[in-house]
């Protein structure tokens, strides 16, 4: 009994401690992030956003908890205790995966249940927003890096290419170097794919299109000897 009486006592002190301004709603404390008063004729309820959300008075709706990557705190930098378990640090939001060497791989915790997500071949997690980013862009150090090459030995180059306004390819191709219907895809420039033309076509390094073989310098003749228009045992010049 003792125990109640001490946290009402608590609870109505910071209540009283908060002013409500003239209008009703939720307004920010000016210490906590995930902490907010609801005003009610004047009079303040000291309430807390799930654990891992933040308030954000800015938000027109109901619900102002959110992300703490979509909110500005300033100085209210001060946090409810978190509730973690095995995969989720805090009850809600997207974590990384627990092992620093996995980095395209975090978790999407919704009280407390975890989802595991993977990103984008490429991609790192970046929890600062949430998202999947360029590596150079996440700036995680201690990342795995798997051998990315083919069975004929084909490997992404690290240099990846730009475009003619300078801007990075997102999905670079590259000529097979001996068979004219076949090229690489760099998926995100660093998962290659072998992929080919459909018959009768080759594939234009120039225009980084499958196109018919007179168009294409050294493949002229790739179809010549075939009457089903299939690929020989040849290859470019």
């Amino acid at each position: 009994m003792k125990v109640f009486i001490v946290m009402t006592a608590v609870a109505a002190l910071a209540n009283a401690q908060f002013k409500c301004p003239a209008k009703d709603g939720q307004y920010e404390d000016d210490r906590q992030c995930d902490k907010f008063y609801e005003c009610v004729d004047g009079v303040a309820t000291t309430k807390l956003c799930p654990d891992g959300l933040v308030f954000d008075q800015l938000i027109r709706k109901i619900n102002k908890c959110d992300q703490p990557f979509n909110v500005d705190c300033g100085d209210r930098t001060e946090l409810q205790p978190p509730k973690p378990n095995s995969q989720c640090p805090r009850r809600n939001g997207f974590f990384a995966h627990p092992d620093p060497g996995v980095c395209n791989v975090f978790y999407n915790c919704i009280e407390g249940e975890a989802t595991e997500v993977k990103c984008t071949a490429g991609l790192h997690f970046d929890e600062y927003s949430g998202t999947c980013v360029w590596p150079d862009a996440a700036g995680r150090q201690g990342c795995n890096v798997q051998d990315k090459k083919l069975k004929d030995g084909f490997e992404c180059p690290k240099e990846t290419p730009v475009d003619p306004q300078g801007q990075p390819v997102a999905h670079p191709k590259f000529a097979h170097p001996s068979d004219c219907q076949r090229f690489y895809v760099c998926l995100n420039g660093v998962e290659p794919r072998d992929l080919g033309c459909q018959v009768g076509e080759v594939y234009n390094e120039e225009t980084q299109k499958c196109d018919a073989p007179e168009n294409v310098r050294g493949c002229e003749d790739w179809y010549k000897d075939s009457e089903e228009a299939a690929p020989g045992p040849k290859g470019r010049n």
